[in-house]
């Protein structure tokens, strides 16, 4: 059993609507200095699989099928047994 940490984030030059109100939210509130927020999207996705290579081919595969969209999106994820992740 494996676990894929999934991170999707906008590419660079997107527009990030939700990280612009967290930055003038965050001056609101007095922390100045804060030039920009990017947000994202964070998965877990637990999977079975044979090996190690395997396992990042689906996931990839689910990446750029389903959780990123391509065109504006980019991910990464980090894989680990499950028994391992989040240590």
């Amino acid at each position: 059993m494996w676990q894929a940490q999934v991170f999707v984030t906008f590419k660079r030059g997107v527009l990030d609507p939700q990280g612009e109100a967290i930055r003038g939210a965050l001056g609101a509130l007095g922390f100045d200095g804060v030039e920009q927020v990017r947000t994202g999207k964070y998965m877990q996705v637990r999977l079975r699989a044979a090996d190690e290579a395997e396992v990042r081919r689906r996931v990839d595969e689910m990446c750029r099928r389903l959780l990123a969209n391509p065109v504006i999106e980019e991910y990464r994820f980090d894989l680990a047994p499950a028994g391992e992740a989040g240590k």
